[in-house]
């Protein structure tokens, strides 16, 4: 079963998706939203309930937790936790938490390495932030089960 990374912010969510074996995370889409309300929601879980009926199924789903850089909430912080929890009602699968910091810079990067056009890197780059947050929690849990965070 696969996992599914999320970067949750309130104009754009990106979304990443790992490979069965849960080794490597890929960049999905981008979704447009206006603020982490009832139809960002629904977006969201639009997407991951496709990817729950694909012969590899979903079994859990990372959402990045953003904080400041020295570890303390920032404003987006409780936004996200709040979202995150709506979205586990609704799916019904687990939903775990994962430190985001400076993985928007990381993406910014490594897209800027292939593409010097700002505008197509900025159309990607939520979805390439989900697929490193994604791809840290993977590195991280290896060998250990997935562990829900407590809300």
């Amino acid at each position: 079963m696969r996992i599914a990374g999320l970067d949750v912010g309130e104009r754009r969510i990106g979304i990443a998706i790992s490979d069965p074996t849960r080794l490597l995370a890929r960049p999905v889409e981008t979704l447009k939203v206006g603020g982490l309300g009832p139809t960002a929601l629904d977006r969201v879980t639009r997407a991951l309930t496709d990817f729950a009926h694909e012969d590899d199924g979903l079994e859990l789903v990372v959402v990045g937790l953003p904080r400041r850089l020295d570890g303390t909430p920032n404003d987006m912080t409780a936004k996200v936790e709040l979202f995150a929890r709506g979205l586990g009602a609704r799916i019904g699968l687990p939903v775990v938490l994962q430190d985001e910091r400076l993985t928007s810079r990381e993406a910014e990067s490594r897209l800027a390495l292939n593409d010097k056009n700002w505008r197509t890197r900025k159309a990607r780059l939520d979805a390439v932030a989900a697929a490193i947050i994604l791809q840290d929690y993977l590195d991280a849990h290896t060998s250990a089960p997935p562990v829900p965070y407590e809300f």
